[in-house]
């Protein structure tokens, strides 16, 4: 009989959750462990130790940012720039519910977004990063587990959603994909323009929470890819089994490159679990068939 460590224990009992969404009362604990700001290792001591730790790195952190503030914005364009776009990108979510209840701190997010961009120098701002980070702000309660959160979730998904990182590669394999899988859409989409799949880039940058009717369906879609089940790079996938709902309509209207995509935007209000439902099926068709090695190398 196998034994499950502590570790294989919480995994196995939060994994069983993913099947089915995680609840709300789980929700924030949960992606401390996805993320990797709680080890699965770690006892409850050791946990409130490193929340204590990850709260005075982030007070430092603070500290160290006012202190060169003056310096940033006398000496580095980039820096100002990007803090006119954090500014402006900020003032346009959506602060508070359909009742007037305030939901977010757009201020704290502001400060988050710019620590952020001082810090990590792998992944600089880009458009949607003040969605995820307004998505975190929602979850926690404390700055510094926003600021972190955000960090961790950040290095799982970069080859997912950072520009400058793996956004291009999943748009190359997307392309791949459609090839192997459907060449008749594939041939069409090329007689549209050589760039329209690329065109749709920003699923993979806002990391897809456009697309769905509520938070609860981001954070689902979410707490999937943190996983890495059923596959590696599934938001790939995902992107395919969008696409596929507008195949018909590309295929039997005579769309223009800009009418696909403004096709692929209007996909909005989605159900989280009918999507992933679709991309995992999509997975159990390319495992079934002989996929260029590219291919076997990307997902399998």
């Amino acid at each position: 009989m196998t034994t499950l460590s502590p570790e294989n224990s919480l995994s196995a009992r939060w994994s069983a959750s993913f099947i089915l969404g995680l609840h709300p009362f789980v929700r924030t604990e949960a992606w401390k462990f996805l993320t990797g700001y709680y080890s699965w290792q770690s006892s409850q001591d050791e946990r409130l130790t490193v929340d204590s730790t990850r709260r005075k790195n982030y007070e430092a952190l603070c500290e160290m940012y006012e202190k060169i503030q003056p310096l940033l914005e006398n000496l580095h364009r980039n820096f100002m720039k990007t803090r006119n776009n954090i500014a402006y990108d900020i003032q346009k979510l959506y602060d508070k519910d359909h009742l007037g209840n305030v939901l977010i701190d757009k201020k704290r997010l502001e400060k988050i977004l710019l620590l952020s961009y001082v810090c990590n120098t792998q992944a600089e701002y880009q458009q949607g990063f003040h969605e995820m980070v307004m998505l975190f702000q929602l979850m926690v309660e404390h700055d510094h587990e926003t600021f972190w959160l955000f960090q961790f979730f950040l290095q799982k998904t970069e080859h997912s959603c950072v520009i400058n990182i793996g956004v291009g590669k999943n748009l190359d394999m997307l392309n791949d994909l459609i090839d192997f899988l459907d060449p008749v859409f594939a041939e069409h989409l090329r007689g549209k323009g050589a760039g329209t799949v690329r065109s749709l880039f920003p699923w993979f940058c806002f990391c897809f929470q456009r697309a769905f009717k509520s938070f609860e369906d981001v954070w689902r879609l979410w707490e999937v890819l943190l996983t890495g089940k059923p596959c590696r790079n599934f938001q790939v996938l995902v992107a395919y089994s969008m696409l596929q709902m507008v195949r018909e309509q590309v295929l039997q209207e005579s769309m223009t490159r800009d009418d696909i995509i403004l096709a692929c935007n209007n996909l909005i209000d989605l159900d989280a679990d009918v999507l992933i439902s679709a991309a995992c099926l999509i997975y159990a068709e390319l495992i079934q068939r002989d996929a260029p090695q590219p291919l076997k190398d990307f997902f399998l």
